[in-house]
């Protein structure tokens, strides 16, 4: 029997999708028609996902972060229970209240009822499953040990998501209050201080230079605030548009690694992204030097993806993973020892648990200096520049009350 995406008409002409289990296309569309719904399309969702048609729902969009971590989950626990892969899968399909996650689970499940493996199910949706999760999940198979490899993905996808969020939300609040601070300041430049300004040019007073430039600012703000503001955003896709170019992207993440405090916390965060893709990869049983293939791409720095390589190459000619990353002065010097403790004691995949553990520890403490030191700045830099624009409109009012209380 296959699953079958279908989209069809109900009987207020209402365009309805979903997925069916069938044996022909034909028997699909009697189905739907027992349902009161008048077929527009059906295909086989395997099929439609290998070209990306017919599904619009689930064609061409993966699954969220949130959504592999518990399917994952849930598939390890029905297979550790002793459930047979294609009745783990029917049972997860139906209780799916997403259409599109509905839909890829009823294609894994026609799949593997037609003799495929999981893993080669799941290489048919790399959108939704990326060749790490279907390499640890084709390790687990031939193992035996396929319920233990899905909990290390899940346990893997939902530690890559807390570290992301924690980056975010690290530079969230400072990023918010300095866009706050620079509205309201852009506010009074060009609507507040012109007015109030205009009084003291008028008496044709003499004013203090802290007030010039005041004037000059906000006059310009005033006559090209728009414009600036113009500029800025096309300077800002242009950027996007040239990091598009390798090179480009290559230098710039070289510059940002090279930053004092933000250098450390994308190191250190990429570190533990790649070791504990390593840590899944090798206790699932994958070859190292697959493993190191697969991992290089989770590494958001492209410096540090060559770095990978350089070391793969390394260790593909013989030499031990530890040197071989610490050849290319890339990564971290605790996380190597680590490592190299791992080789000695054969305990690599738990070395390489621990060194991302340590990382992601790393990350945190950074983030912590990060959230102690940034938003303060801002307060400060904003807090100095409403100072002067403040100074800049009293200093007039105090020279005009020295020369009338002048006798």
């Amino acid at each position: 029997m296959g699953a079958y995406a279908w989209q069809a008409l109900d009987q207020e002409g209402r365009t309805q999708t979903g997925v069916v289990q069938a044996e022909t296309p034909r028997a699909a569309r009697g189905l739907l028609r027992e349902r009161g719904l008048s077929p527009l399309q059906v295909s086989a969702v395997a099929e439609a996902a290998k070209v990306g048609a017919g599904a619009p729902w689930f064609g061409r969009r993966g699954l969220s972060s949130v959504q592999l971590v518990v399917l994952t989950q849930q598939l390890s626990t029905l297979i550790r229970a002793g459930l047979p892969i294609d009745e783990a899968l029917a049972a997860l399909a139906d209780e799916a209240s997403d259409q599109r996650l509905r839909g890829i689970v009823a294609a894994l499940r026609s799949r593997v009822m037609e003799g495929s493996t999981l893993a080669a199910s799941m290489a048919l949706f790399p959108e939704s499953f990326p060749e790490l999760v279907s390499a640890t999940v084709q390790a687990g198979e031939q193992s035996g040990e396929l319920a233990e490899a899905l909990e290390r993905l899940a346990e893997y996808a939902e530690a890559r998501d807390n570290l992301s969020r924690e980056l975010i939300a690290a530079f969230a609040y400072p990023a918010l209050l300095l866009l706050v601070a620079l509205a309201v300041v852009t506010g009074l430049m060009t609507s507040v201080v012109p007015r109030v300004v205009e009084v003291f040019v008028n008496m044709g007073a003499e004013l203090p230079w802290l007030t010039q430039v005041l004037i000059a600012v906000s006059h310009f703000l005033s006559r090209f605030g728009g414009w600036l503001l113009l500029l800025l955003l096309a300077a800002g896709v242009a950027w996007r548009w040239a990091l598009r170019h390798p090179d480009n992207r290559r230098w710039s993440d070289a510059q940002w690694l090279k930053l004092p405090l933000l250098g450390r916390v994308l190191r250190a965060a990429d570190t533990a992204r790649v070791t504990r893709t390593l840590a899944v990869l090798t206790s699932a049983g994958v070859p190292v030097l697959d493993a190191l293939r697969l991992a290089t791409v989770t590494l958001q720095r492209l410096p540090l993806q060559d770095a990978m390589r350089r070391a793969a190459e390394r260790v593909r000619e013989g030499t031990a993973i530890a040197r071989a990353l610490a050849e290319t002065g890339a990564f971290p010097p605790v996380a190597l020892r680590l490592i190299a403790s791992g080789e000695r004691s054969g305990r690599l995949a738990q070395m390489f648990d621990a060194a991302a553990i340590q990382q992601g520890r790393e990350v945190k403490t950074a983030l912590d200096i990060v959230r102690a030191v940034l938003a303060p700045l801002v307060i400060l830099v904003v807090g100095a520049l409403v100072l002067a624009i403040v100074l800049a409109i009293l200093l007039p009012i105090f020279e005009l009350n020295t020369l009338i209380g002048t006798p």
